[in-house]
């Protein structure tokens, strides 16, 4: 095979933290736990190391605590349709093959026998704030423009995902709007499709969606245009997929420490002190998978928050999920989160 399947193997002894540093360095993205003989004892992919994070996983506990041990695999006898038909039918990226007692033998891989359509997929850009708390950076150019690095920040973003595949981008714009649409044009530069939803009025981060011109056949990325994220995408959509979800939203753990002793009082008397405890939440990341079923909860004019289009979702007893983001990620809000993207990232 052209790719080294090998480098991904770790023992049921490795830990959680072993596990993070194989999926964020190899393409592959996944860790197969190998016994010492070499069987397959089960397997580590991105969606179980995030589900890991949900759980607020220790990073020193077993790779068995995240561990799939019953991955569907093929065997070295199956025929090229029985695997296609597999893939067709998983959505799985990766296939272990195994012999009759269960040794790893090789790994078939998704995009080796279907092609990934991921590009079919729109990607929808918030491009319409005013960037109020970057003043007076933003006073005479539009957030989106603002260089970190080489590049506008929209520039960074959209090429990200053209390395994902997509092609077909609605930006979504008020303030400033002229000079974002001067940038990008139709986005033949790049070889893709750039449309405009023109805000006469700020509707919020999800109410411009009602400004769609028709409605997409597939599940669709809706992220805000401040963000510098090194997110994988492709891992979003099957994320998204695999859940059963009609809206999912990108989380990140966030900490938060507390600078004095918490003292826990009951009827005056003291129960317990924690010493500068250090609690953990998950935040809205800013990005977000939907399905075209979730545009029927939008009204044509009125504003709405994302934060409330999920509310509704949650109301109307329909599947969400939460994707937890591992990977870099920033959100552009302050002139000091601008200037440390432009001191960390390079592009």
């Amino acid at each position: 095979m052209s790719k080294s399947w090998k480098e991904s193997l770790l023992s049921p002894e490795a830990t959680v933290k072993d596990a993070k540093r194989v999926l964020d360095s190899d393409s592959m993205r996944i860790v197969f736990v190998v016994n010492g003989q070499g069987k397959l004892l089960g397997i580590v992919t991105q969606s179980d190391y995030r589900k890991g994070i949900l759980k607020y996983i220790d990073y020193q506990a077993p790779i068995t605590a995240i561990m799939n041990d019953n991955p569907k695999t093929v065997l070295v006898t199956d025929s090229e349709s029985e695997i296609d038909e597999l893939f067709t039918k998983t959505h799985l990226m990766h296939l272990p093959v195994v012999d009759e007692d269960g040794m790893l033998i090789d790994v078939e891989y998704y995009d080796e026998h279907l092609m990934i359509d991921s590009q079919d997929n729109w990607m929808i850009i918030m491009a319409g704030g005013l960037g109020s708390r970057l003043r007076p950076l933003t006073t005479d150019m539009p957030k989106p423009l603002l260089k970190v690095g080489a590049k506008p920040i929209l520039e960074t973003i959209i090429d990200n995902c053209i390395s994902y595949g997509f092609k077909k981008f609605y930006l979504s714009v008020n303030y400033k709007a002229q000079m974002i649409e001067d940038y990008f044009g139709d986005g033949s530069k790049w070889n893709i499709q750039i449309r405009y939803l023109k805000e006469k009025k700020q509707k919020g981060t999800a109410g411009s969606l009602s400004l769609l011109p028709e409605i997409p056949s597939k599940p669709f990325i809706v992220m805000n245009a401040d963000l510098v994220t090194d997110l994988n995408f492709q891992d979003l959509i099957n994320f998204h997929l695999e859940h059963r979800s009609i809206a999912t939203m990108c989380v990140k753990e966030y900490e938060f420490a507390v600078p004095y002793g918490v003292v826990g009082v009951n009827d005056g008397a003291i129960e317990k002190i924690d010493e500068k405890p250090v609690h953990k939440f998950f935040v809205n990341a800013g990005v977000y998978v939907l399905d075209p079923k979730v545009l029927k909860f939008l009204s044509e004019n009125k504003p709405l928050d994302m934060t409330d289009l999920f509310s509704k979702v949650i109301d109307g007893n329909q599947n969400t999920a939460a994707f937890p983001i591992h990977e870099y990620w920033l959100d552009i809000g302050s002139v000091d989160d601008y200037q440390h993207a432009n001191g960390n990232i390079v592009r």
